[in-house]
């Protein structure tokens, strides 16, 4: 694993720009020291770099959280628009390459239209606006930035704060069943906290929640850490109960 300064090192992003990434649930450490050093594995760094990307798409900080925590987020999709927009930009430094030695080569150029074609961006910022209006298209999405709009990191901090509370409950009555009174209430109370804050969350998306908490990665970790170990798992166990009841 990666100190938060060799991260900053290899990633560009100033360590104080990271600490508050994790501040705000952005980018969790996967781990943190006694003396209080965090720590980023593999899966970590992943995740940075599609923040990145879309930092790149200008997405804001609290709707990047949204898409990459959505069940129907596409990794492969987002790789691919990452490498074109790399292409326009390399497109791009290579034609002021190829500007910037005409001229030295031949002193003064001509100053006419195809002189300052290789300052135009209109291409990578088209791509851009294409690309990122591709992630608002689902309607759980359209909903989010309805409910977020104008809504302040620390409101959206502690609406993630009250999220990992239920987690917490979760954690205090793994020793019940999943099928139990009290995990069938929780898993109402989760589900009617993401739709009253977030968007509409039907059986179908709560479903693929449970099964993302579940999966053994970042959000599996961080359930765990902050409302006991296997409370990730357990908290999807109750969710399949609570659905196949329903069925």
């Amino acid at each position: 694993m990666m100190t938060v300064h060799e991260v900053s090192k290899i990633s560009g992003v100033s360590i104080r720009a990271l600490h508050y990434y994790d501040h705000i649930g952005l980018l969790k450490a996967t781990a943190v020291t006694r003396a209080g050093y965090r720590l980023y594995d593999d899966t970590a760094l992943a995740r940075l770099q599609l923040i990145l990307l879309f930092r790149e798409l200008e997405f804001p900080l609290k709707e990047i959280a949204v898409i990459l925590d959505s069940p129907d987020f596409d990794r492969a999709k987002a790789l691919e628009q990452q490498i074109r927009l790399l292409e326009l930009r390399k497109e791009h430094l290579e034609k002021l390459i190829a500007l910037a030695r005409d001229m030295t080569m031949n002193g003064e150029t001509t100053m006419n239209k195809k002189c300052f074609e290789a300052f135009d961006t209109q291409k990578i910022e088209a791509y851009a606006k294409e690309a990122k209006a591709s992630w608002g298209q689902t309607a759980a999405y359209r909903e989010y930035e309805t409910k977020a709009a104008g809504r302040s990191c620390e409101e959206e901090r502690n609406l993630s704060l009250q999220l990992m509370d239920i987690f917490a409950e979760f954690g205090s009555v793994r020793d019940k069943g999943a099928d139990s009174e009290e995990a069938r209430a929780l898993v109402r109370k989760l589900q009617d906290h993401i739709t009253a804050h977030y968007y509409t969350c039907t059986d179908a998306i709560l479903e693929s929640l449970g099964r993302m908490y579940a999966a053994g990665g970042e959000m599996t970790e961080n359930i765990d850490a902050y409302a006991g170990e296997g409370t990730a798992v357990y908290a999807n166990e109750c969710i399949e109960a609570y659905l196949l009841g329903k069925g």
